[in-house]
């Protein structure tokens, strides 16, 4: 989801990878949130943190989990900017459909809230002309 929202409200001012320390696939949940407001995300794919690592030189990364902060390798982060964005993980919650659902959408308005709060942030910064 953050990487859907970031590359839809701030693909302007930043090149957008998203990885995990283990990747887990597409969550079906998160295609459908996601459809619910406009993006779709059906391209994007579960990614290993290992593909970029000295490959791409990142300068921001934001972890969105507690397990991700605490992992993170080192040089990964230490290239630029770190940000943990702690956000509950809608995959761990069990119940209805609509249970399930409810805590993705709740995710992803929070996600897309901090986003938009942070990309308007880093446009602030940025030099005129």
């Amino acid at each position: 989801m953050a990487e859907g929202l970031l590359r839809a409200r701030a693909g302007d001012l930043f090149e957008v990878y998203s990885a995990g320390l283990v990747p887990k696939g597409m969550n079906p949940y998160t295609v459908r949130v996601m459809d619910e407001i406009g993006i779709d995300v059906r391209s994007q794919y579960s990614k290993s943190l290992r593909e970029y690592m000295g490959y791409v030189h990142f300068g921001y990364v934001i972890t969105v989990c507690a397990d991700a902060d605490a992992n993170c390798p080192l040089p990964l982060w230490a290239q630029g900017f770190k940000e943990h964005w702690p956000f509950d993980d809608p995959a761990a919650v069990e119940g209805s459909d609509e249970d399930k659902l409810m805590a993705f959408r709740r995710t992803r308005d929070l996600i897309d809230a901090r986003v938009q709060e942070w990309s308007a942030e880093v446009r602030k910064k940025q030099p005129v002309g």
